[in-house]
């Protein structure tokens, strides 16, 4: 299918698959049609989920799932002291910000204060379309500039603007003129100068990758078209999950400066202690960004986004042009907010991040010599990539890994696939995964495996 989207087509639900459905559940995916043909579901045999609690579900029958998926609710389902916040403030007020309030104040210093120091302004917004919709806007206006360079399978959001940017919707949507891509950091499969990607040192694989910049400046140039920003997220999450060698987006970066650009780091999945070794993203890459954006793991899975900037940069923006965001920042997700970041804290996300990500990543790649289909597992904290391909060989194995998600879901875990071919398990659970989940999530991925006879 030429228009497949790989981040919203390759573990769906299609409306041919209803026959094999119960018919409780068939009843619910025919309600649907009232949305329209555009949302998805995942999973030939879609879950009906009702409860959640940490990194567990439950869905209408009682029956218990494992959630190796959802970044969104970050510090887990239903966290308490999340739910406390926002039912104490919603008892209260909530409205938007041309009125003065506190929690917007002090949740924008607590936040500033986890950045670098050159990062002293933050707008907050609803979604992460709308934040990084505005920092494209605000890179434009800094650099006189339109040209954005994104990767090849990357995904930003779902505003006219940000679609543009996304080449993961897939071939239906019309990519800017004014984009370039640049090609997925794969470390798996690339060979630069006849050395493979993964031998190489982190100087060597980003001074490719800083060449392959040159070159979409040097195309946009071309084409009267000036560079604006580079605009990715530190682990390129849809690419496949890309976050090593620690230290090779510094010549990225450096040389986006001096051709005249900034750099947007998307922090919506690898920020918020997600890495295991630094609050945000790209403190793991020891790199200060020009622009950040956030989102969906701020809150708890409410409507809140960030875009952090410079003062210098932001300024030829806010200075001249009025922005107005009606509940970015309302007084309900701020608390919400404010109580993640103090659960982070307080409960120590990061660290567990580090440590049970290590459990986790090294668990699954244990497996790898009893089981040739996985090619690759890298990562980083509670992040991680497991790559299916044919064994023997590093051709993507798409079938065998959708063959894995619908087993997996079979025996009640929940994950899902991305990167380019479709074919890399991504598994990201909540930040309060343990190890115990970790024991839960290896004894069905080898039953699966087992079963499958990968």
């Amino acid at each position: 299918m030429a228009t497949r989207s790989t981040i919203m087509d390759t573990n769906s639900f299609r409306p041919e698959m209803a026959d094999a459905l119960d018919p409780a559940t068939r009843k619910l995916t025919e309600e649907r049609d009232v949305l329209g043909p555009a949302y998805r579901l995942f999973y030939r045999n879609p879950v009906h989920l009702v409860k959640g609690v940490g990194s567990h579900l439950w869905d209408a029958d009682g029956e218990e799932y494992l959630d190796v998926y959802n970044n969104v609710a970050s510090v887990g389902h239903c966290h308490p002291r999340v739910v406390e916040a926002l039912s104490k403030q919603a008892s209260m007020l909530n409205t938007h910000t041309r009125y003065l309030h506190e929690n917007i104040l002090h949740y924008a210093e607590d936040i500033l204060s986890t950045m670098p120091d050159e990062l002293d302004r933050i707008m907050f917004q609803c979604t992460g379309s709308e934040a990084n919709d505005l920092a494209i806007r605000v890179a434009q206006t800094y650099t006189g500039g339109e040209g954005v360079i994104v990767t090849h399978e990357a995904y930003h959001g779902n505003s006219a603007l940000t679609s543009k940017l996304s080449p993961a919707l897939g071939t239906a949507q019309t990519l800017g003129l004014t984009m370039r891509m640049i090609p997925t950091p794969d470390t798996y499969r690339l060979e630069i100068d006849g050395k493979a990607a993964s031998e190489c040192t982190a100087e060597e694989f980003g001074n490719w990758m800083a060449g392959e910049v040159r070159k979409a400046v040097a195309d946009m140039e071309r084409h009267g078209i000036k560079f604006a920003a580079l605009l990715a997220d530190s682990i390129f999450s849809s690419d496949g999950v890309y976050p090593d060698p620690v230290g090779y987006l510094k010549p990225v970066i450096d040389t986006v400066h001096e051709l005249g650009g900034v750099w947007i780091a998307d922090e919506v999945q690898p920020g918020f202690t997600r890495t295991g070794d630094a609050f945000w993203g790209f403190g793991r890459q020891g790199i200060v960004p020009d622009l950040v954006t956030s989102g969906k793991p701020m809150a708890n899975g409410l409507p809140t986004s960030l875009m952090a900037a410079r003062h210098e940069v932001l300024e030829p923006f806010a200075g001249s042009i009025p922005y107005f965001n009606t509940f970015g920042g309302n007084p309900v997700c701020m608390a919400a907010a404010q109580a993640v970041l103090d659960v982070m804290r307080d409960e120590d996300t990061m660290g567990n991040a580090k440590k049970v990500g290590k459990v986790f990543k090294d668990a699954v790649a244990s497996l790898m010599p009893s089981h040739p289909c996985i090619g690759d597992v890298r990562g980083a904290g509670l992040y991680i990539g497991c790559e299916i391909v044919k064994p023997g060989t590093k051709e993507p194995d798409q079938k065998a890994a959708l063959d894995i998600l619908e087993t997996l879901r079979d025996n009640h875990i929940l994950t899902s696939v991305c990167g380019r071919y479709g074919n890399i398990l991504k598994l990201r659970p909540p930040l309060v995964f343990s190890e115990s989940d970790v024991d839960w999530f290896m004894d069905g991925f080898t039953k699966t495996l087992e079963t499958l006879k990968l």
